[in-house]
């Protein structure tokens, strides 16, 4: 599948919003956000006015498909998937992307951002339930056990990772032992717990996707 290669701190530019795509760096000085750097493009003045409301939900999606690290023919997926279920189909999809192993990982302090998961998971170091899962997509269950495999405990990038909770914690849905790299995955997150898309308004991709 495709992906973007690209610098990741030009797509938290392109929307003048973190989108945490860089793990430690994103708290950093060093965040062009934090700087104030100016949209991307020749002549950034000429795109900053008011938008359509096309342009405002627009955005929207694409900050939070980016968050997440997907192109637009899976995000779309998840959309049609939320649309099915019973209740509020912005929460159904937030929580839908919160439940994919990458991001899960993520959660778990195994990978600094969601992109080192994603690379974490597709090498096959990760197991659910105590087999290999390299789906990044993967759906992961309320009471799921994610663990390190045990060749793979030795890696800096997970060590490194995992200094992370005693700095800023864990997510209050996961519980990781961090000696043993192993983490259970509680609940599904309600909206209000998730405090780093406090911003985004997945309200405005519904009212986008259902034109």
């Amino acid at each position: 599948m495709a992906r973007y290669t690209g610098p990741l701190c030009r797509l938290c530019r392109a929307e003048q919003s973190k989108l945490f795509l860089k793990g430690a760096r994103c708290s950093s000085g060093k965040c062009p956000i934090n700087k104030k750097r100016a949209i991307p493009g020749k002549d950034p003045k000429a795109r900053i006015g008011k938008k359509s409301d096309y342009g405002t939900q627009l955005r929207e999606k694409q900050k939070l498909k980016r968050m997440y690290g997907m192109q637009e023919k899976q995000f779309r997926l998840f959309f049609e998937r939320a649309l099915r279920m019973p209740g509020v189909t912005g929460e159904n999809l937030i929580a839908l992307l919160e439940r994919r192993l990458d991001n899960v990982v993520y959660r778990m302090c195994f990978a600094a951002n969601r992109n080192q998961a994603r690379q974490v998971v597709l090498h096959r170091h990760i197991l659910v339930n105590g087999s290999i899962v390299n789906v990044p997509s993967y759906m992961v269950k309320p009471g799921d056990v994610i663990e390190v495999k045990e060749k793979s405990k030795k890696m800096n990038i997970v060590k490194e990772a995992l200094t992370e909770i005693s700095k800023n914690g864990l997510s209050s849905w996961v519980t990781v032992d961090a000696d043993g790299m192993k983490g259970t995955f509680v609940s599904v997150p309600a909206r209000a717990e998730i405090t780093d898309l406090a911003d985004v308004k997945e309200q405005l991709v519904v009212e986008l996707y259902s034109k």
